[in-house]
């Protein structure tokens, strides 16, 4: 149990910095669920958004939760089977777990874009002399920043000035008050903001950029969904069920928008309205297998580059990534 709480403990430091949001977590279970339920969570946003068909359905149980340091401890305390978690986070947990846990797929590509009042930037360069506002200092944004601006011949410490916030309304509230400078968000976020202030607009898609940028294959990957290793090699017939499932789930939200956006405002994911607009931007994906591992381990090895310690100290090896 002390080796548990500890590992619990470094697994929040590290993950503090992906998140301002702190909120309550939402627990159910599905009407026909039993105490052998695969017991399943998510984070508020694109990674439980592509689980919409899933949620009432017979033999899981949710917890969805507003950040990741609500996550992490039911994960590494064992009280959760299966978890969609930010891609870094599922990196350091598998370190951290002693290799506990292993990565069934991709669910979430990039969801970060620049967003300006006006038209100024249309490129990369554009960004020269900018000052941008960000959330997420020292996790995926930056690095993911960092990454493209660096490939773009942009230093990202002489050529623009980033200003960090605790919160994604924060760079929302100092572009109102600076209107001559960017702010980097992510969706779901973006689609609230354009909605609220209609002087906004999407400037730059950062995950287009970082495939243009990157010659490795990797893409901007912001989730995955992770299984507890001991549940997979006991459960293998629910792992391969619930994959299927959830594909199929995603294959549903991303068809008919509609209706999956009214499943995730019933169950408070976000609201109905901003699900609907925000869903064909949320890159919400299911890939598995080879594929899975060449764009996730392209991904790590740049945010290696930068600072290993985001990954949990050093790239996983091949037996993080899960294969049918």
């Amino acid at each position: 149990m002390k080796r548990k709480l500890m590992i619990c403990a470094m697994a929040l430091c590290i993950c503090a910095g992906l998140t301002g949001n702190t909120g309550e977590v939402s627990v159910w279970a599905s009407e026909g669920s039993s105490s052998d339920a695969v017991r399943i969570g998510a984070l508020k946003g694109p990674t439980a958004m592509g689980m919409a068909q899933l949620l009432d359905e017979d033999g899981y149980d949710f917890t969805i939760a507003a950040s990741p340091d609500e996550i992490v401890p039911m994960v590494v305390q064992d009280k959760l089977d299966i978890a969609a978690v930010p891609a870094n986070l599922a990196a350091t947990l598998y370190q951290k777990t002693d290799k506990d846990v292993s990565v069934l797929a991709v669910n979430t590509l990039g969801v970060l874009y620049l967003v300006e009042n006006g038209d100024s930037v249309k490129s990369v360069e554009d960004l020269k002399g900018k000052t941008i506002y960000a959330s997420g200092k020292g996790a995926t944004p930056e690095y993911a920043l960092n990454s493209v601006l660096k490939a773009n011949g942009i230093d990202p410490e002489k050529d623009v000035t980033v200003e960090f916030k605790s919160e994604h309304a924060e760079v929302v509230s100092a572009l109102v008050q600076d209107q001559t400078a960017v702010g980097l968000l992510p969706q779901p976020f973006v689609t609230t903001a354009l909605m609220k202030n209609d002087k906004l607009k999407v400037a730059l898609d950062l995950n287009k950029l970082w495939e243009d940028s990157m010659d490795d294959g990797s893409k901007l990957v912001t989730g995955v969904v992770i299984a507890n290793n001991e549940f997979v090699q006991d459960h293998a017939d629910k792992v391969n069920d619930f994959m299927d499932a959830y594909k199929e789930s995603v294959d549903f939200v991303n068809s008919d928008t509609e209706a999956a956006a009214q499943i995730i405002g019933d169950h408070d994911i976000i609201a109905k309205e901003v699900a609907q607009k925000a869903i064909p931007d949320c890159s919400i994906v299911f890939i598995e297998g080879d594929k899975m591992k060449t764009m996730l381990s392209g991904y790590l090895a740049t945010l290696d580059d930068q600072n290993p310690e985001i990954i949990g100290g050093q790239l996983p090896d091949d037996a993080f990534y899960y294969k049918r």
